[in-house]
């Protein structure tokens, strides 16, 4: 069946020969005091709850990672993302440039995290972040061996981030996972192999955010093994995905490094995801694509894992498209190449859970995906369901669109009403 089809022969593609930009960065104008570090980690250990934290204008050049734990209601504060730089260019201890565990309302704004061995910003286990007004980057440029995440808040309860920028990470540069009410609003994701990804979330609203210039605009993912799954219930509206065709820098074996250059949204695996009003420009390789964890090529092992995506509803989206030939260095744009003779703006796997479609391989109401209202569209499915393996995937392709005229009401998100979001 269809389960054996790699991605690799659809998108995975081990980047193992992309081009790195092996920039030592730089440290010119920066205050490499040991004592600076000295005082502001004293800071983070023996401040009391409710307390503001306040990082002076400068440039701090910072050997280990800074942390803080089990704080309720503190805020972290610089005096602007121009004006407070904190890098960790050449770290010697620890990954993260700033973790954050166990915190209660924790406010981090109003400075720029920079080179970080692994993460720039971590946070764990903590009930109310806000992470807003912020920079988070790697000078490195494009480079493999740069950290992940930018920002990486994980197994959070009611996450807000508004107004950050983020570039040049190897995985995400906004990645939340494994957390329950996140909004992400305002922010400016590129550079990044993935600008922004919500993976194995609960009730998430993401909206007015630009991502561009990245492999893969916006990622809504659920994947297997993880402490939170299933995850749910996504709103994701009035961004602008745009030209984000820019190499693929992940590091080789992880999901994003088979993401193909010019893919504006790829939907994975995930239950009730609300897509509409959004803006996708000048991708190369496929606007909003669809798709099964199957067509990950890895092997599953996880009983409780739904791999299919179910109650999936794209409309009312605005897609724009130079003349662009799709990125040939993958699988995947080989084949829409193939398949469908170019790039195309709504793409689906046509993959369904054999426990519920019928012998058409049509999901029953309520599980469909559905797509309307879109435009003058290229469309494709390509029937995974129906493939025997390699050999056979590109016999069952079809653009018949109208099977997938249908929507849904009641997919709420973090539970904002979209006409009062600011």
């Amino acid at each position: 069946m269809y389960k054996s089809i790699l991605f690799g022969c659809l998108i995975l593609t081990l980047f193992s020969g992309c081009k790195q930009n092996n920039s030592s960065g730089s440290t010119e104008g920066f205050d490499a005091s040991e004592e600076f570090q000295k005082k502001l980690q004293e800071k983070l250990i023996l401040v009391e709850d409710g307390g503001t934290i306040e990082i002076p204008e400068g440039k701090y050049l910072l050997k280990k990672s800074l942390s803080l734990e089990g704080k309720n209601n503190i805020t972290l504060k610089g005096a602007g993302v121009n004006k407070t730089i904190l890098s960790f260019l050449g770290q010697t201890d620890g990954a993260e440039g700033i973790l954050v565990t166990n915190c209660n309302n924790v406010i981090i704004e109003q400075f720029s995290i920079q080179d970080a061995k692994g993460d720039n910003l971590k946070l764990k286990h903590c009930d109310g972040v806000t992470i807003r007004h912020m920079n988070s980057t790697w000078t490195t440029g494009a480079d493999t061996s740069n950290g992940n995440y930018g920002y990486y808040p994980v197994e959070c309860k009611n996450v807000l981030m508004e107004n950050c920028e983020v570039s040049y990470c190897a995985d995400a540069g906004i990645y939340i996972g494994q957390s329950t009410h996140v909004t992400v609003r305002h922010c400016y994701a590129h550079h990044n192999v993935a600008g922004i990804e919500i993976e194995n979330c609960i009730q998430s609203d993401i909206y007015k955010n630009i991502s561009k210039n990245n492999t893969g605009g916006i990622l809504i993912f659920d994947l297997p093994k993880l402490f939170q799954s299933n995850g749910r219930n996504a709103k994701v509206w009035d961004n602008d995905c745009i030209e984000n065709n820019f190499q693929n820098f992940g590091k080789p074996g992880s999901i994003v490094a088979s993401i193909p250059p010019g893919s504006g949204m790829i939907i994975m695996a995930t239950d009730s995801v609300d897509i509409f009003n959004n803006r996708i420009t000048n991708n190369k390789t496929v606007g909003i694509a669809t798709v099964s964890y199957h067509m990950t090529g890895k092997k599953l092992n996880d009983t409780t894992y739904g791999p299919y995506c179910t109650s999936i509803n794209i409309h009312d989206n605005i897609f724009h498209r130079k003349f662009s030939i799709p990125d040939l260095s993958t699988d995947l744009g080989k084949l829409l190449t193939a398949t469908f003779k170019g790039p195309l703006d709504i793409f689906v796997d046509g993959s369904a859970d054999p426990k519920l479609r019928d012998k058409n391989g049509m999901m029953p109401e309520g599980k469909k995906i559905c797509i309307r209202n879109n435009g003058d569209i290229q469309f494709g499915n390509l029937n995974a369901w129906k493939s025997h393996g390699r050999e056979d995937i590109m016999n069952y392709k079809d653009n018949d669109i109208k099977k997938f005229d249908c929507s849904y009401v009641g997919i709420d998100g973090n539970g904002l009403n979209p006409t009062a979001a600011k």
